[in-house]
């Protein structure tokens, strides 16, 4: 799959490596109409529906490829737009209820914010059928702006009445949105769980409405020679301030049950100069001026020596010539990790290197750890460790401040002229502290990062594992999320682990973490319309590896 220029939209390409499906003679897609329902039970997390297991969705499961741990989405805008254009927030930027895409900071003004269309929209061009939008959210259905449907609801009674009218009127229906908000009222009052008598009671009632719309598609007068994908999901699990999963199950009477779920380790590859995963630190949380202490480590699987100097990972400017301020760690042509700081922009000296003395070699997971320790204005000193092992040091109090206001960036830097590596990226950890040589070696390897002497210095860590999508997601409170941009691979390494991840058990040779994206991807998919590159999408059409299920003769 290659990356293409549209006119309008500079498209990421996400890819996704599982083994390829195995297909039987299949028969000719056109024999039945292929149609879509979505249903949307928004505020309705995983953990809480599998827990409250209300019957009508429960009964479709044994017909469904499911997930009760569907990735977290920002927020609940967020998810809409995410599960409507099939791209993740660091494309789309919609966090806000009236669907404006947020404006980029001031590091980032001059890029380009693009809208991306939405799932109806393609539908509606490539096939000749009718399309609908039923929900109370006023600005949802603006923002969809396309649908031949769109009744003006105000609850979610109405909601499933007009979805009912609709299914029962419109022969020509082949794509329907529908939404349900009675559950995210329920739990903005008392709790988004089960514990929430109104909100377990909001769960029930709109699970029987979900059996009233099923009951509807299947009563259609042409139902038999229609093939319904009917997918209910929500936009975001919980509330804003108490978010669990999300949940997605895809639903149709040839499907066999399976759990969607990551198997295996599931990194992403930076393999060229457009793929990277960045924050723009806007608090200065990672600024590190003159005079402080600090730790960064990160695991490392390199899969070539490059021909170059090649920079991976830092927050500087691009190194030109002697010119650098800021920190960055690069792989070079001898194999070495080298680590590169320079204070240039704030009046400190240029480019000042050191090299580890082993080489971490290709193929394989190696821990990387750089600590920085101020012990006074003649002396601050830089030092390299790989798996847990000390490797050099260097004073570097003459480059004098280090702060520069760069991302936090994993990948080639953009802009930057120096070789793309290939290598894989994970559990990222920063710490406000310089850590000890002896900390180092004794926590080598160490699973639960609560267990560690520093434990409470943390300030960033991101697993680096979710196996899909456009995010990096904090696993420490209060680390903010990392955007994932440009062409990059999200791999499935089986029990290929760095030393310091928990093991997930090998389940099935399909590793499918689901994403929000996921759902327009699949809506195209099952109405048989390519995902064309310039499409943008980040959503993975796995049901494109269970075909022998639903196509076969």
């Amino acid at each position: 799959m290659l990356c293409i220029l549209s006119a309008m939209t500079v498209a990421s390409c996400t890819k996704y490596d599982n083994p390829p499906p195995v297909f039987e003679e299949l028969k000719d897609l056109t024999t039945n109409q292929r149609k879509v329902m979505v249903i949307s039970i928004d505020g309705l997390g995983g953990t809480s529906l599998e827990k409250i297991a209300p019957p009508q969705i429960m009964a479709l499961q044994k017909n469904s490829k499911f997930a009760y741990n569907t990735l977290k989405t920002e927020t609940g805008a967020a998810g809409w737009a995410s599960m409507l254009t099939g791209t993740g927030y660091a494309k789309h930027k919609i966090s806000n209820d009236d669907f404006e895409a947020d404006q980029n900071d001031d590091n980032h003004q001059h890029e380009n914010i693009t809208s991306y269309r939405n799932v109806l929209d393609y539908v509606t061009q490539y096939r000749s059928v009718k399309t609908a939008i039923v929900t109370p959210w006023e600005d949802l259905r603006n923002f969809v702006k396309i649908a031949d449907f769109a009744p003006v609801v105000s609850n979610d009674v109405q909601v499933k009445d007009s979805t009912l009218n609709i299914l029962n009127q419109s022969r020509a229906l082949g794509t329907i949105i529908v939404n349900f908000k009675d559950v995210e009222k329920a739990g903005e009052n008392g709790g988004f769980n089960e514990g929430n008598a109104n909100f377990k009671n909001a769960v029930l009632k709109t699970d029987e409405y979900v059996g009233n719309i099923v009951n509807a598609i299947k009563g259609r007068e042409n139902y038999e020679k229609e093939d319904w994908l009917i997918i209910i999901t929500t936009n975001h699990g919980g509330g804003a301030d108490e978010t669990d999963f999300g949940f997605t199950m895809a639903y149709n009477p040839a499907f066999q049950e399976f759990k969607l779920q990551k198997s295996g380790f599931n990194p992403v590859r930076f393999d060229n100069k457009t793929g990277r995963a960045t924050f723009h630190d806007e608090t200065g949380r990672f600024d590190v001026g003159e005079n402080k202490s600090f730790t960064v480590q990160m695991d490392v699987k390199f899969n070539n020596v490059p021909g170059g100097y090649s920079s991976f990972f830092g927050k500087s400017t691009n190194l030109s010539g002697q010119n650098i301020t800021g920190w960055q760690w690069a792989h070079y042509p001898g194999g070495k990790w080298v680590v590169t700081v320079g204070g240039t922009l704030n009046g400190g000296s240029g480019k000042q290197e050191v090299s580890s003395e082993e080489a971490p070699g290709t193929g394989v997971w190696r821990n990387l750890i750089m600590t920085v320790e101020y012990v006074n204005s003649s002396t601050r000193t830089l030092s390299m460790y790989m798996d847990g092992k000390f490797q050099k040091s260097i004073n570097i109090s003459a480059r004098k401040s280090l702060n520069i206001g760069e991302d936090l960036r994993v990948g080639h830097r953009a802009g930057d002229n120096d070789v793309a590596g290939s290598f894989s990226p994970a559990n990222l950890v920063y710490y406000n502290t310089a850590l000890s040589a002896s900390t180092i070696t004794n926590n080598y390897g160490l699973k639960d990062l609560t267990k560690h002497p520093n434990y409470a210095d943390i300030i960033g860590y991101w697993p680096m594992d979710e196996g899909t999508g456009g995010m990096y997601f904090g696993g420490y409170p209060g680390t903010p999320n990392m955007s994932l941009s440009g062409s990059y691979v999200w791999l499935n390494m089986g029990d290929s682990y760095p030393s310091a991840s928990t093991v997930m058990p090998v389940t099935s040779s399909l590793s499918i973490p689901t994403n929000a994206t996921d759902i327009a991807a699949l809506t195209l998919y099952w109405m048989n319309i390519e995902i064309l590159a310039d499409f943008g999408m980040d959503g993975n059409p796995y049901l494109e590896n269970f075909e022998i299920e639903f196509l076969k003769d």
